[in-house]
């Protein structure tokens, strides 16, 4: 088996890189990857922005993690926010690291590259907690977000360009690491 480094990258200088993987990890078109091109480069800009990838030994992204800061401006926070509200649990659009986007390519996952991606881009965040959303069905991503304390603060929130109904989870900083 490969051996998989994870740390610290550029993602704006390898957002084509990272698209390719997310594209074969989600299943995006080309127009859906030239859309999210646009969207990555946008939030990498913003303060407190950071990412982390997932290579192998010759270099190839074979993951990777982005996440910032919460802000109750962004349109991810508009479209949760009544999704949480509902739930008494707006308040944790409030001092949150949200994790944007998290993928490894098919043929690496399982491995613990995932969680290694964001216990590590979690370790550096200041804020007391973090947030994400996930497609409301069980799946492996559900179930490692679960093993790491993410807890569903929402579901069925519905995004206006996704198709499926998303979850709303959310967790203690730091995660939790496996005794």
């Amino acid at each position: 088996m490969e051996n998989v480094v994870v740390g610290p990258c550029d993602l704006a200088a390898r957002v084509d890189e990272a698209l390719a993987v997310q594209a074969v990890a989600f299943g995006l078109g080309p127009d859906e990857v030239a859309i999210r091109r646009q969207i990555v480069l946008r939030h990498l800009g913003s303060p407190g922005a950071r990412a982390q990838c997932a290579q192998t030994g010759d270099g190839r992204l074979v993951g990777f993690v982005y996440g910032l800061p919460n802000d109750r401006t962004h349109w991810w926070s508009s479209v949760v926010q009544p999704y949480l509200r509902d739930q008494g649990n707006d308040g944790w659009l409030d001092d949150s690291f949200v994790i944007t986007e998290l993928h490894v390519l098919p043929a690496f996952q399982h491995r613990g590259i995932g969680r290694r991606l964001i216990t590590g881009i979690t370790d550096t965040a200041t804020q007391p907690r973090s947030i994400l959303s996930a497609i409301d069905v069980d799946s492996p991503a559900r179930r490692l977000y679960g093993s790491l304390g993410y807890r569903d603060l929402a579901r069925a929130v519905h995004f206006p360009s996704a198709s499926r109904p998303y979850a709303v989870m959310g967790a203690p900083l730091p995660l939790p690491r496996p005794e």
